[in-house]
Formats: C-alpha cells, structure tokens, sequence
C-alpha cells in the first residue's frame, strides 16, 4: 500500500497555466489518474484562448492570478491552496504524470520537505535550441556558488511538505522562481532528494512561454542577487578584495618613486589609491555587518519553518 493513502494525506495538485487550451486537458487527466484522491487546482494567468473553459470542463478548480508571471503565480498557489503534500507541474503536459505517485511516496516514506523530478528528455524536441546548455551552466554556477546544488534546478515539477510551502517567502516574478525555491531549500538545509522523471515534447499546438535569453538572464541576475544576499561576507569581501588588490597594484609604483625621490609625481594616482583603499574596507566591514543580519534573518525562517508540522508517514 502507498505511503499516501496508509496514512490518509490530502494532495493537491497545482498547475500554473498560461495559454495552454492544448494541453491543459491532457495534463488534468494525466494527475487524476496518477493520483486519483488529489484536488487539481488551475491557476490562470491572464490567458487569451480557452485554458479556462477547458480546464473546468476536465474537472480542475480553476482559479485565476491577474498579476503576470510564473513567480505571482506560485506565490497565489502557495497562500492559497492547504494540503499536506503539493504536486507542482507546468500545464503543458511536458511532464511525466505517472511518476507522481512514487514521488510523493518518497516524500512521505522519508518525511522530506521537496522532491525534484529532475527531466530526462523523451525526444530530442522536448528542450528549444539552447536550454540544455543554459540549464547546465545556472546549475553549475548554482553549485558553484552556494558550494551544493540539484542537477535541474529549472525542473517546474516538485513535491512539496506544507512546511516547506508554507515557509516559502516565493519573492520572484517570474521563470526564476524555480532558483528561488532551490535556494530557499539549500539555505535552510531542508531534506530533499532527486528522482529522474521523463520529460515529453509539447502537444501540437502549445507553446513555451520561456524567453531562452530573457528569462535566462533573469534566471542568472536571480542566482547573483539571492548570493548577495545570502552570502555577503564572500559577495563584499570578494568585491573588497578585488578594490584592495587594484589599490595596490596602483600604490607600488607611487612607493618605489617615494623612496627614491622623495616625491609623488602622480598625485591624482595617490587620491584614487587612496579612496580604493576606503572602499575596500567599507566593503569588507558592509559584509561583516550584513553577515550578522543573514544570520539572524535565517534562523527567524528556520523557526518558522520549524513551526509548520513535519511531512506526515514515514518508517
């Protein structure tokens, strides 16, 4: 018996949809014969065709977000919708609906806060020219920057406890706030796995709402904004470094002349070092500071995260 219906949690589905009257239907189907107890919920983005009047005809609770962008869109979910497990998934019929239940399950069995169905493409069309590449390269830095990281932080499908929903501040606009919610998790050291789902090319006649460079360089602007933030002893006191090291490099030559002569032919060269110098060390002690205001910001969120009650199941 599934870990799910053992101990009698309520599921919700949520599928933010904008201009997806192909395949909306499609995908409302696939997650009520995945998981024939959950609620499905379709929040509409402003759409301009039938998204609506197809999803209510296939059964979901149609709900609507007038502020544009996946981010608004989440964050109305998030506020909105109780349950005890949220199965997040695009309503364009791109991912894999049979893997819900084994998703929750796991999430249920090891009392985790998020799942990631991380995308193993079917065809060759299921990513646009390009996606593959920047999806690496923000995974990569992602890494890179906040020394852990999931191998598709881009995937839109995602298992979530009500702790994990109900702590998530969800700040983004747009395509970014799947990087939100894996910084979100990384900070707070929630417990989160990754299972390999397949991903399907769109149905005929639907199409991404992904800008390739837009959303892309949102994305990227997403990761080294919430790295300032989350991470400002390295962001200022790389960036007070760098000031320093030019400052030095700048100040040599004055020296060596001041030894020699006596004298500081370059006087403006002396002025610039010398307000390098300064901002070197404003931003070495801004980092300190702001250090000292994470740290106390973080272990408010990890208090309330705290507060919301555990992933029911488990062994």
């Amino acid at each position: 018996m599934a870990v799910a219906d053992a101990v009698g949690v309520t599921i919700a589905v949520l599928l933010p949809c904008y201009n997806e009257e192909a395949a909306i239907a499609q995908t409302i189907a696939g997650f009520r014969a995945a998981l024939p107890g959950a609620a499905i919920y379709v929040y509409d983005n402003n759409s301009t065709d039938r998204t609506v009047e197809v999803a209510r005809g296939a059964g979901a609770v149609v709900r609507r977000e007038r502020i544009q962008g996946k981010g608004a869109v989440v964050r109305r979910m998030f506020a909105d919708v109780d349950a005890d497990v949220y199965v997040m998934a695009d309503g364009d019929a791109t991912y894999d609906a049979a893997s819900a239940p084994a998703l929750v399950d796991r999430l249920l069995a090891e009392q985790l806060d998020m799942i990631v169905g991380s995308r193993i493409s079917q065809v060759q069309e299921s990513y646009r020219r390009g996606h593959r590449f920047g999806n690496a390269l923000l995974t990569g830095m992602l890494a890179r920057l906040f020394g852990r990281s999931f191998t598709d932080i881009l995937s839109g499908y995602r298992v979530f406890s009500r702790r994990f929903v109900k702590s998530f501040p969800a700040l983004s606009a747009g395509f970014e706030i799947e990087t939100e919610i894996s910084v979100h998790a990384l900070e707070l050291r929630m417990p989160c796995a990754e299972v390999e789902t397949p991903y399907y090319a769109r149905p005929e006649g639907s199409a991404s709402k992904l800008s390739t460079y837009g959303d892309g360089w949102r994305i990227l602007s997403t990761i080294l904004t919430l790295y300032r933030i989350e991470r400002p002893i390295l962001y200022f006191g790389t960036l007070g470094g760098l000031l320093a090291l030019i400052a030095v490099a700048l100040a040599v030559p004055l020296a060596l002349t001041y030894a020699a002569t006596g004298l500081v032919p370059r006087f403006p060269t002396a002025i610039l070092v010398t307000g390098l110098g300064i901002v070197a060390a404003l931003c070495l002690f801004a980092g300190l500071i702001l250090d000292t205001v994470v740290r106390g910001r973080r272990e408010v969120r990890r208090l309330f995260y705290l507060a919301q009650p555990a992933p029911p199941g488990g062994a």
